[in-house]
């Protein structure tokens, strides 16, 4: 499978609904893939805004239809915040089980827009995280984060929120040059990042990635290109994390990311840089370890020696991250695979990294409950 071209448009606050971002999105893939919207077999699209902006239209693959002037198959697959990495997979098994040639995938998520009420819209973002047993005891994302680093602490007590405000800092370094990255493409130093306010201890505002509007997509096609997704695995894991044997291990990362290496025929050493979902900086930190670049409770050691920096061994959130550019939920995953694409090609200005070969894409829907890895290497035509 290849991928034949990749769309964005800036994460920040849009006065538009989710499906007209999603069409931007759509318009700027297509015009980098050189195909036409008749062309495309099938569209795979995946979005919860219903949720948060009042608009309560849950059919919008229907929508979408109407909004392309399209009739064709078009499926949807939320997934949480791995909503976007979810569609990506799904329409790699569609294509793999059908003569489909062109599949589009999109994601979109308006965050702002019709209701100024946080209380209201954190409530309904909980229904798409966990809440049956964490959301009537009070915990919303950032405390269930929160619970998660404070047990990862108590296991290794080396570490510290010294090490997360390092992932932080190399994430909105990266993004100052990301011009994508609407919110935070401006220089912001390790000392605020530090003395910023606690949001649930030990967790500060910096550690917490930003809501946004956005879309992303991409089309994947049988056509050979220069781009190819060797790999992809996904896994739902139990929702809540006291279920597990540890919060802050989260198996899903490593089976998802073990199947794609099956798959591709890799393994942790080949990879040259990644996109690792960071909604909050104790998930990267545990993504490290999680996904085998090193062993459980020494990540942070790698981190202080500058091994994810853009210029370290395996450069890591490149495009500043869900904490630097933005975190538009079902968007977030295909915006990963926006930027691994474009890193392959060449095509990142300041933030280029130095000829990348093979890219990871690690996206995940709640505390670990939806994991999606997807493998993507540069090859010769």
């Amino acid at each position: 499978m290849f991928i034949k071209g990749v769309g964005c448009i800036p994460f920040r606050i849009y006065d538009k609904k989710s499906h007209l971002l999603a069409y931007d999105a759509i318009m700027d893939c297509l015009e980098d893939a050189d195909i036409g919207l008749n062309k495309i077999d099938a569209v795979v699209c995946s979005t919860l805004e219903w949720f948060y902006t009042g608009e309560f239209q849950r059919h919008f693959a229907s929508l979408l239809s109407a909004t392309l002037k399209a009739r064709i198959p078009i499926v949807r697959t939320p997934g949480a915040c791995a909503g976007g990495g979810t569609a990506f997979w799904t329409a790699k098994r569609l294509m793999e089980n059908s003569e489909f040639n062109n599949v589009l995938v999109v994601g979109a998520e308006k965050l702002y827009g019709h209701t100024n009420n946080s209380a209201k819209v954190l409530d309904e973002f909980m229904m798409a995280m966990e809440s049956r047993w964490e959301q009537p005891a009070g915990i919303n994302a950032p405390g269930s984060a929160a619970l998660v680093a404070n047990e990862y602490f108590q296991r290794f007590p080396e570490a510290t929120t010294n090490d997360l405000a390092l992932i932080n800092f190399k994430n909105h370094s990266n993004a100052f040059s990301n011009p994508n990255a609407f919110f935070f493409n401006k220089k912001v130093t390790l000392e605020k990042i530090k003395n910023s306010p606690v949001v649930a201890s030990p967790l500060r505002r910096f550690d917490c990635s930003i809501s946004a509007d956005g879309a992303a997509a991409c089309v994947l096609t049988k056509d050979k290109t220069d781009i190819k997704l060797m790999g992809s695995g996904h896994i739902a894991d139990y929702l809540p994390p006291f279920e597990r044997e540890f919060c802050s291990t989260w198996e899903g990362t490593t089976l998802s990311f073990k199947e794609a290496c099956e798959e591709a025929d890799v393994e942790i050493g080949d990879i040259d840089f990644a996109e690792i979902h960071d909604a909050f900086s104790i998930v990267e930190l545990i993504s490290y370890e999680d996904l085998g670049f090193c062993k459980k409770g020494e990540g942070f050691n790698l981190v202080r020696n500058g091994y994810f920096n853009i210029d370290g061994k395996v450069p890591v959130n490149v495009s500043g991250g869900l904490k630097a550019k933005g975190h538009p939920v079902s968007a977030t995953g295909l915006g990963m695979i926006y930027e691994v694409v474009k890193q392959l090609r060449g095509e990142c200005g300041n933030r280029q990294i130095n000829n990348p070969k093979t890219g990871l894409v690690h996206n995940i829907g709640g505390t670990g409950c939806t994991t999606v890895c997807h493998i993507i290497k540069k090859i010769g035509r």
